[in-house]
């Protein structure tokens, strides 16, 4: 998550080798596991029967010995603003969940965004990169900061993030917008209007215009100033997204609504014809509607009910995902998952580093929180421990326990840190 939508920008230039040795301090390990059991309904960790930890058990003083029988190899990237807070909280949660279900975890802490820049000068470190690769998932916090934004453009902070989504492959970017019914008057719409909603946009996330060429600027015939960016799809590029967008189609309601802009740009017009294809030849079942993404954007405010999944390019998932997400009441309650064919996912609140109120503990952990749920159920297939993170954030909001962002009469207001203890507690009743 950034602290404003991503700058149109292709992965890193090249790293100077003064960089490269800079950043290889830049990630530091960290073991916290617990014995753990073999349920993996979909690709799992790494499995390794030999890995042994020292625990104290809750019921003596005694240390013990247990092997872990799979270890999950996660890296952490706090970022910048607020990330290192909600990460903080997140990371305790995943810890206790993992004590107690038998899941162990391997952390390894490395810099991104604005971070990454102060320390080695880039905002993704090749370590940083490296070491994601290398593991089984990846949690981000946020990425991003005012500090940073008089930056050339390829310099800036949202630079780590493409760079980081391109060099994982991460090409689905999952953004689900439903609404708790804890905070259904907490949204700017009426309750009428958002009642029921349920969305889950997948959102194609390594191509599109944000990655096109040629970009960049120059000279009209006139003699002005101009700049320009391409948006260009290719086939295989979008039967796979189509492909995302179907499964989880199926997985949900049956439902999906495909987004371009096909009356007025050429890439719209292949979309739509390769959507449609897809859907013919190996989706039948599924029922696919099409619509105008300036119609989809006022028919997200208009009625969002009527939608389920929505499939879409990168720039138009942008925006209709942060619009969707503002229905929920907070942006800052919404995680989401970026998956490609195999290897890693990377897990991140929807929001952004919101490097105005870092460091006053009034950030609200709960979407970095939920995303680690995200991970646990669709990286690890976890779904238990995914279910029990979920259900202590739904107990602690029944409760009537809010952050500012949430924040609503006749509630309590709490900051970052409680809300931790919070969820802490009922992760452990």
């Amino acid at each position: 998550a950034s602290h404003s939508p991503a700058s149109p920008a292709p992965v890193p230039p090249n790293v100077p080798q003064s960089i490269i040795m800079a950043a290889l301090a830049g990630c530091r390990a960290v073991r916290l596991t617990a014995p753990a059991r073999v349920n993996s309904l979909k690709r799992s960790a790494s499995v390794r029967q030999s890995t042994v930890r020292m625990a104290v058990p809750r019921s003596r003083g005694a240390l013990s010995v247990a092997a872990a029988a799979k270890n999950y190899k996660i890296t952490l990237l706090p970022g910048d603003g607020i990330g290192p807070e909600i990460m903080a909280v997140a990371k305790d949660i995943l810890v206790e969940v993992g004590s107690q279900r038998d899941i162990a975890f391997d952390f390894t802490e490395c810099l991104v965004g604005g971070a990454a820049i102060d320390a080695t000068g880039v905002p993704l470190p090749p370590e940083t990169l490296a070491t994601c690769q290398a593991s089984d998932a990846v949690l981000l916090a946020a990425i991003g900061g005012y500090k940073w934004d008089t930056l050339p453009a390829e310099q800036r902070p949202e630079q780590g993030l493409l760079g980081l989504r391109a060099g994982l492959g991460v090409f689905a970017n999952l953004r689900p917008a439903n609404i708790l019914p804890q905070l259904i008057d907490a949204s700017s719409l009426k309750r009428d209007v958002v009642e029921g909603t349920d969305i889950m946009v997948v959102r194609e996330l390594i191509g599109g215009i944000y990655f096109g060429k040629p970009k960049g600027f120059g000279t009209d015939e006139a003699g002005n100033r101009t700049g320009f960016n391409t948006m260009v799809y290719s086939v295989p590029e979008i039967e796979r997204i189509a492909r995302v967008g179907f499964e989880t189609a199926k997985k949900r309601s049956n439902r999906l609504c495909s987004v371009e802009k096909s009356n007025v740009l050429e890439v719209s017009q292949l979309w739509k014809e390769i959507v449609t294809k897809v859907h013919q030849e190996e989706y039948p079942e599924v029922e696919l509607s099409h619509m105008y993404v300036d119609n989809a954007a006022m028919q997200i405010i208009r009625a969002p009910t009527q939608f389920d999944t929505i499939v879409t390019g990168n720039i138009f998932g942008d925006i209709l995902s942060d619009a969707a997400s503002m229905l929920t009441g907070s942006i800052g309650m919404l995680p989401s998952a970026a998956v490609g064919t195999d290897g890693p996912g990377l897990y991140e609140p929807v929001h952004g580093s919101a490097p105005d109120i870092a460091g006053t503990d009034k950030a609200n952990p709960l979407a970095q929180v939920l995303s680690a749920a995200m991970m646990l159920r669709y990286q690890f297939g976890e779904e238990e421990a995914a279910a029990q993170i979920e259900k202590a954030v739904n107990d602690a909001l029944d409760e009537g326990y809010r952050t500012g962002d949430i924040m609503s009469d006749g509630c309590t207001q709490v900051g970052c840190n409680k809300m931790g203890e919070i969820l802490m507690e009922k992760i452990k009743a």
